[in-house]
């Protein structure tokens, strides 16, 4: 069985191209409006000691994302 790879299983310094976006409503719409759409590579740059927030950039973009917003952003 295949497992979807979200955002938040990127290590520190890898780039990842973005599958699909899952969830509704505002968080999906949060995470369009940031840049964050199919086909876009992002780059994580750092995550925080607990692991929240997780630090990446889009498009040329440096954005700070929440655990539970990296999880609804399928990679490759």
């Amino acid at each position: 069985m295949l497992e979807n790879k979200t955002l938040r299983d990127v290590a520190v310094g890898d780039t990842a191209t973005v599958v699909r976006l899952v969830g509704e409503g505002a968080i999906k719409r949060r995470i369009m409006d940031m840049g964050i759409t199919k086909g876009t590579p992002v780059s994580v740059r750092k995550v925080a000691p607990l692991g929240d927030p997780i630090e990446v950039t889009v498009r040329g973009f440096e954005l700070s994302l929440r655990k539970d917003e990296a999880e609804n952003v399928i990679v490759a």
